[in-house]
């Protein structure tokens, strides 16, 4: 018989709600079938703990005495540069950012050991981080210059917004060319060297709501060891591309905007991290709780690693280039053997993401569940799905006249 979110909320604050991880629920179905395990349980948690380079984080530092316009003005904290474009103290930090005296240049060359991503990690951590701002004065904010050391126990706000995170499937890298690559899928061997993905399979959120049946705007979630919520689709949001029969893309597909509150949130899972000749980025955790509502949805979420298959792509040419097609397919039950055959040849291939990582994110969120701290939200909104019509679109390139 369905359930309704209000009722598995009903059992949560009575504890009585059946909480399983998206591990477990697959040992569940295997021994109990489908239709008593829909029954049964109540939410299946889920977990992934990746690089986001698409992260980024907007504070309120307050007003300076005399008060200071940062908008229009050269902003950065421990180096890095803030975009300073809205109001007088709003700034705004991305992922990515690279201070300009990045080390890239200088003694280690292809190195990146600092960028915005540790910037966020060292604020949720509580440490004292150097502002540096200069601009223009008005007669309403005529101070031009401010040095002063904040914390995040002092900001207004602090809060982590991330407009593309938990991405639904992605690559495996591969490279073909006879030299070493330097790329966000890490340091790719030549001659098909090495491999790299990036997922948590069986426990990563959308590939265990394929169909964004329950996950949608207004979900709250686990983030970052807080909580958070899921804002809007994320950019590049691709619903459209081919999928198996039980429903799961092939290729990249969903992606999830995300948004929570920095002061309740870990630097265990909020990670800055260099990528060698690429840059710096954000490792987040993230953990989305699927109430079971019916048999359709229980399915979904009992799906398993050999059941989830991506592509093999080459990152020297076809995906710098833009071009179609790949090497061929591989599922994560493969990828987790810690070898693959691309090409008939034996490839040693890691993972970027931490699958211990997801599992201690959802085991987590599950027992925030049971002892009642964590209670369920009605999306206010679906996320866009197949109907949509959405696809990746590339740039069309104009000349300016």
């Amino acid at each position: 018989m369905p359930k309704t979110i209000k009722e598995i909320n009903e059992r949560i604050k009575k504890g009585k709600a059946v909480v399983v991880t998206a591990e477990e629920i697959i040992g569940l179905v295997e021994k109990d079938g489908l239709k008593k395990t829909a029954e049964k349980v109540d939410v299946v948690t889920t977990g992934t703990f990746g690089p986001m380079c698409s992260s980024g984080a907007y504070f309120n530092i307050g007003h300076s005495r005399p008060r200071m316009k940062l908008g229009g003005g050269e902003v950065t904290l421990n180096d890095v540069p803030l975009y300073a474009g809205f109001a007088a103290v709003d700034v705004f930090l991305g992922a990515t950012a690279l201070p300009k005296h990045d080390p890239q240049n200088k003694v280690y060359p292809g190195e990146f050991n600092y960028g915005g991503g540790h910037v966020i990690q060292e604020l949720v951590a509580g440490k004292d981080l150097r502002l540096h701002a200069e601009t223009y004065g008005t007669d309403c904010y005529p101070r031009k210059k401010l040095e002063t050391l904040i914390n995040i126990k002092d900001l207004n706000e602090a809060v982590l917004f991330n407009i593309r995170n938990a991405y639904q499937n992605y690559n495996c890298a591969v490279n073909l060319s006879s030299r070493v690559i330097y790329t966000y899928m890490g340091i790719l061997r030549p001659h098909l060297g090495n491999a790299y993905y990036c997922s948590a399979g069986q426990l990563s959120p959308l590939l265990n709501d394929p169909y964004y049946k329950t996950i949608g705007i207004g979900t709250r979630i686990f983030l970052g060891g807080g909580e958070g919520y899921i804002a809007w689709q994320g950019t590049q949001h691709a619903p459209t591309v081919k999928r198996r029969k039980n429903g799961i893309p092939q290729a990249p597909a969903g992606t999830l905007a995300v948004i929570g509150d920095l002061k309740g949130m870990s630097p265990d899972y909020l990670v800055g991290t260099t990528f060698q000749g690429y840059g710096v980025t954000l490792t987040v955790g993230i953990g989305i709780p699927i109430p079971i509502l019916d048999e359709e949805i229980c399915r979904f979420t009992a799906v398993k690693d050999e059941d989830i298959w991506t592509q093999i792509i080459d990152y020297s040419d076809a995906y710098p280039n833009c071009k179609p097609g790949g090497l061929g397919e591989v599922n994560y039950a493969q990828l987790k053997t810690g070898s693959i055959k691309v090409k008939d040849k034996e490839v040693p291939v890691g993972s970027l993401s931490s699958y211990l990582k997801a599992v201690e994110i959802a085991e987590t969120l599950k027992e925030r569940i049971v002892k009642g701290q964590f209670l369920l939200t009605e999306p206010v909104a679906s996320i866009p799905g197949e109907e949509s019509g959405l696809r990746f679109k590339p740039l069309k390139e104009r000349p300016i006249e």
